[in-house]
């Protein structure tokens, strides 16, 4: 590597929300704290629930919990480097740290992909073949599943860096983000990213397309069985426990095809950070309030765990 081209030399310019005129950039500020606090705060309230609840002891919880984890530290990764900036009126974030903030996106965001694939698989066990739930979702493969989530993404995130690591970068470079996206780094550095544009475009298939079409496969499985169901009542009890999965999915996958669409079709900064802030951090911070709104036993086992808060006595699992 020449000694023009060192990229510990390298700094990036998150450029975000700098177009934003000074006066409201507190205002921009204090939004994103309190989405963040809300996100966190949140899915640590589910995460509360599942543990002190004994009922809620099951596959499905078991994976939601880890989900609300992934969540939190999916949104960390990003907004406390915005907020710093913000606060400080400073678009700079170094290379060192930028490396970083893609290792962590990279694996959080896949890991997400795969609890949700994971968490339609648990819905069509339950529901396609109830008499064997608990034999087929028992603890240990559970707990495979989870160790498999973590090794494939932790690999998936390890390739990546590794990739971008070999890359020079010769000049101060601007992504229209407010956070380290790979796409933008790998294509500002003045090194040949073939390589990289092909391991991106193989992952994407495999980590994003894959569990995609698992997920509507087992959901085409999950309509089949809920039609042949007889009564009214049965059927809308078996879609019930499906509808919040469901709807984060579709939240989860919309927004992120919007990330990528908005970079494809423009450059604006402003339509690339608006599209990011949907995928990284609101979409985080809704999970857990479509997950409590519509499920009865999360409702009531936050209930449960704030009024024992309030009264600060032991908590115990509700009966």
């Amino acid at each position: 590597m020449e000694q023009g081209n060192d990229t510990q030399l390298s700094e990036f310019f998150l450029l975000g929300f700098s177009e934003d005129q000074p006066q409201i950039q507190p205002l921009i500020f204090g939004l994103f704290l309190s989405m963040y606090l809300v996100t966190v705060f949140g899915n640590l309230l589910i995460i509360m629930a599942i543990v002190v609840d004994s009922h809620l002891h099951t596959p499905m919880y078991f994976f939601l919990s880890n989900l609300s984890f992934v969540d939190i530290c999916f949104t960390s990764t990003t907004v406390p480097q915005m907020l710093v900036n913000i606060q400080t009126q400073s678009k700079v974030i170094v290379y060192v740290n930028c490396i970083t903030q893609v290792y962590f996106l990279l694996l959080f965001s896949v890991l997400d992909i795969f609890l949700l694939t994971v968490m339609a698989y648990d819905r069509y066990v339950a529901i396609c073949h109830p008499l064997h739930y608990m034999i087929i979702m028992n603890t240990r493969r559970c707990g495979l599943l989870i160790l498999a989530c973590w090794i494939i993404s932790v690999l998936n995130s390890l390739l990546h860096s590794f990739l971008v690591l070999r890359l020079s970068f010769c000049t101060d470079l601007n992504i229209p983000h407010f956070y380290c996206e790979l796409n933008q780094v790998v294509h500002h550095a003045c090194s040949d990213v073939f390589l990289n544009d092909m391991v991106i475009y193989i992952a994407a298939m495999l980590l994003a397309v894959g569990p995609l079409s698992g997920i509507l496969y087992s959901y085409s499985k999950i309509v089949s069985s809920i039609r042949a169901i007889s009564s009214a009542q049965g059927k809308y009890k078996a879609f019930s426990t499906c509808a919040s999965h469901l709807s984060v999915v579709s939240l989860f996958y919309c927004t992120l095809l919007g990330v990528y669409l908005s970079s494809a079709v423009t450059q604006s900064s402003r339509s690339a950070a608006t599209a990011s802030l949907m995928y990284t951090v609101v979409t985080p911070m809704l999970n857990p309030f479509i997950y409590s709104l519509r499920n009865k036993d999360i409702k009531k086992a936050l209930k449960f765990l704030l009024e024992s808060v309030t009264r600060r006595g032991p908590i115990d699992s509700p009966s």
